[in-house]
């Protein structure tokens, strides 16, 4: 609807994790080096947590969409699993046909892939999105699967993606043994006021926007960081309906009044 009238290609604030819109801010940034540098010298597991919105699935797309060709990936965005629905999803997503519905089956599958792998040279990542709502024998079942290994390194690195209880989670007495395991951690923290006065500008950007002037002014940038807190998701959608509230008023800039405006339909 505003495309046109602001002269984007695409538009800028969608709120699918789409890698093409990451922005590097210095947390998501290091967040990536974390865990490529986890993923790629093998170090088992390894934990991203992070806010709601905060970025984390962004960046592990980026990721995906960057590992070297010896790296095969699955990525299992359900957590509501039990042990064997989740040991399937995983074959499933390499690319595996599942015998039967033995868990023991599943794991002697995915142990003779990764050998398999290994043999040719090449690595395997595994990514858990939403981790912190797996329950505690799924959980458990991820630990184990960490047993497969080599005398020299693990098979399979384990990416457990979530939200900060995730952390609360792992604390747990019972889940020590994971907890102990993970080697590689990183925490999002939210942005700043000049993270997101970039990261606004370079969603628009990308977006096709091309002008010398900016399109949110400074006193509009505020409004959204002190609404959203730093979160990328909700300056995403503070920022779609802003740009609708511009566009609605007939105005090429866009200011605190229609920042103030997009708030108000957010909350309805």
């Amino acid at each position: 609807m505003y495309l046109d009238f602001y002269n984007l290609k695409e538009f800028p604030f969608n709120i699918t994790p789409d890698p093409k819109f990451l922005y590097f801010a210095q947390q998501h940034k290091e967040a990536f080096d974390y865990l490529m540098y986890g993923i790629t010298n093998r170090k088992g597991f390894i934990e991203l947590t992070g806010e709601v919105g905060s970025g984390k699935t962004t960046t592990c797309r980026a990721i995906l969409a960057q590992l070297p060709d010896d790296i095969e990936t699955a990525l299992i965005l359900n957590p509501s699993l039990t042990e064997t629905q989740l040991l399937r999803a995983i074959l499933n997503d390499l690319g595996l046909e599942p015998r039967g519905r033995n868990r023991l089956a599943y794991i002697e599958l995915l142990n003779e892939f990764l050998l398999e792998k290994n043999a040719e040279g090449k690595n395997v990542a595994l990514f858990i999105d939403e981790a912190q709502d797996l329950s505690p024998k799924v959980m458990e079942q991820v630990r184990l699967l960490s047993n497969l290994e080599t005398d020299q390194h693990k098979l399979i690195q384990i990416i457990l993606c979530g939200q900060p209880e995730l952390k609360e989670r792992l604390a747990r007495a019972d889940l020590r043994q994971l907890r102990q395991r993970i080697t590689v951690r990183y925490h999002i923290t939210p942005l700043t006021l000049e993270n997101t006065k970039n990261y606004i500008e370079h969603r628009l950007l990308i977006a096709g926007n091309r002008r010398k002037d900016p399109l949110f002014k400074m006193d509009a940038i505020r409004e959204v960081y002190a609404y959203s807190k730093g979160s990328p998701r909700v300056i995403n959608a503070v920022c779609d309906n802003a740009l609708l509230a511009g566009y609605a008023s007939g105005s090429l800039t866009i200011d605190k009044n229609h920042v103030i405006r997009s708030i108000a339909h957010i909350e309805g």
